[in-house]
């Protein structure tokens, strides 16, 4: 066996201790979403110096010396971009350090309306960092199959119910869980209407099925006026929708019946589901589309990537579905046999944007 060499032996440690200390990265960003640092540096012209940090953020006086420790760390994992207000050199939060944004931070800007970004994301990333506590418990999970922990995820577990119940029942749940989605589905819907449209053509009714509040439906409907489109979700979501007069709003449950349309649209919906609750959802869809002309539209992951950083975005986000639900990421073959199960025989698969895939069913 090779003897490893002093350096690589430390190098290693040094990545056990990013590891071991990982989930900083996430409550970092967490609270520079909340403190607005994003916000501020764009308002600064997108060249923020610490000074100018200072004075626009929440931060009472008692906690302003803290604040160039995590503009550092923030910069350092590549959240921004640190740099001598004189020289643009690097540095390591110096009085001088001005802060810019990278692409990754623009998308957490509120009114940022240059390139090809339309969103702010910063509403999906406090839905995620909002309860975080079903993945602390997650070796308690594994390790034992008694009492709470015989539960089916550590959500579970934790809450002695699954997370749709906790939005149905908290209201700041709710709220929190449906405006992190709508911001999501805002970014998907952006890039799919102006890279894939071709998906809609010929379409004439949708309905977009565990739809929340309606985003998805309301973009395909804007863009394309003369589909009629609506939304099927649960009372506790529908119930407190407004009318716009863009889409028909549908309370209901999809594993029992779904509304007849040229199309049945997901998103982001089957990961949540067991393999036998899809095929359930995807046998309803197969009955409400028309045997000519009509198919189901999924945009979902598609586990496998050459990119190393898109792979484990996927094999990730696998993981959180094992905590928070029942479901599961699918790779190609574990797609194809679910859609062949509940009596699908033609589909077409592609990725298209990042992380996600869009699928194309046909009954």
């Amino acid at each position: 066996m090779a003897t490893s060499s002093n350096t690589e032996i430390l190098q290693a440690h040094a990545e056990l201790c990013n590891l071991t200390f990982g989930y900083l990265k996430s409550m970092a960003l967490e609270c520079s979403i909340k403190l607005g640092v994003s916000n501020a540096i764009h308002h600064c012209s997108g060249d923020a110096s610490l000074r100018d940090l200072l004075a626009a953020l929440p931060v009472p006086d008692s906690k302003k010396p803290y604040q160039p420790r995590l503009m550092r760390f923030l910069a350092t994992v590549g959240i921004f971009i640190a740099g001598d207000s004189a020289t643009g050199e690097c540095t390591n939060g110096r009085e001088a350090t001005t802060y810019r944004l990278t692409l990754l931070s623009r998308l957490l800007v509120d009114d940022d309306t240059g390139g090809n970004i339309c969103t702010n994301l910063s509403p999906f990333v406090l839905s995620q960092t909002h309860d975080v506590t079903p993945a602390l418990h997650l070796s308690d999970w594994f390790t034992s199959d008694e009492g709470s922990a015989a539960a089916e995820m550590p959500f579970r577990m934790v809450h002695g119910t699954d997370p749709w119940t906790i939005t149905a029942r908290d209201p700041n749940m709710n709220h929190v869980f449906n405006v992190g989605m709508a911001a999501d589905t805002q970014f998907a819907m952006n890039f799919i209407i102006n890279n894939c449209s071709e998906v809609f053509e010929g379409v004439s009714s949708l309905v977009d099925v565990a739809g929340g509040v309606g985003t998805a439906a309301r973009f395909i409907a804007k863009a394309f006026s003369h589909i009629k489109c609506s939304v099927l979700d649960l009372p506790s979501v529908i119930n407190s929708i407004p009318d716009d007069g863009i889409v028909e709003y549908i309370a209901g449950d999809m594993m029992r019946s779904i509304p007849k349309a040229d199309v049945v649209f997901l998103k982001n919906v089957l990961h949540d589901w067991n393999d036998e609750d899809c095929m359930e959802i995807l046998r309803q869809c197969r009955k409400a589309v028309p045997k000519l002309g009509g198919k189901v539209i999924i945009m979902d992951i598609v586990v496998g990537s050459l990119s190393k950083s898109m792979y484990e975005a996927h094999v990730m986000s696998d993981l959180l579905m094992m905590v928070i639900t029942a479901g599961k990421e699918c790779d190609e073959s574990e797609w194809c046999k679910i859609f062949m199960d509940a009596g699908f025989s033609r589909w077409k698969m592609r990725p298209v944007m990042g992380c996600m895939a869009i699928i194309e069913l046909y009954p």
